[in-house]
């Protein structure tokens, strides 16, 4: 783990409050090497995938010519949703570092339900509040200006 990469996938939040989408960004290393980078992309192209998890596996994915993601680390502002959860799980990565864990319990327990080891994957390890004051901020300040426009 190296907090490098949580700061860069803060940056990548911070672009997506630029283009008016939810502030959650994520980062895929491989061998300390940033091979994808995203931002939340929902409203961009009003579709509900889009979230940037999933843009982020499509980019690395792309970059290693290849679906499994063995060896990778991925750093995300913000707990994984279920879908993301899975779709990391399914593209094999090993870690996800988040920034700040998800407030609703049960997508929680969803979540580390889908991590867990399967009769198809192994588990994918999870951590959590990395960068809680930095995310936290971020979160607060877009939804807060979102109420007041």
């Amino acid at each position: 783990m190296n907090l490098k990469y949580m700061d860069l996938a803060i940056e990548q939040a911070k672009n997506a409050v630029k283009n008016g989408e939810v502030p959650v960004g994520c980062v895929i290393v491989k061998n300390n090497e940033v091979i994808a980078s995203a931002y939340n992309m929902k409203e961009t192209y009003m579709c509900a995938t889009k979230h940037a998890e999933i843009i982020a596996v499509e980019k690395a994915s792309k970059v290693l010519n290849n679906w499994r993601l063995d060896g990778c680390d991925v750093y995300v502002t913000l707990e994984p949703c279920p879908m993301c959860a899975s779709a990391l799980k399914q593209a094999r990565v090993n870690n996800i570092f988040c920034g700040l864990s998800n407030s609703d319990e049960n997508n929680i327990k969803i979540v580390h339900e889908i991590l867990k080891s399967d009769k198809n994957n192994i588990s994918v390890n999870l951590v959590n509040n990395l960068s809680v004051e930095k995310v936290k901020l971020l979160l607060q300040a877009f939804f807060k200006n979102r109420r007041n426009s």
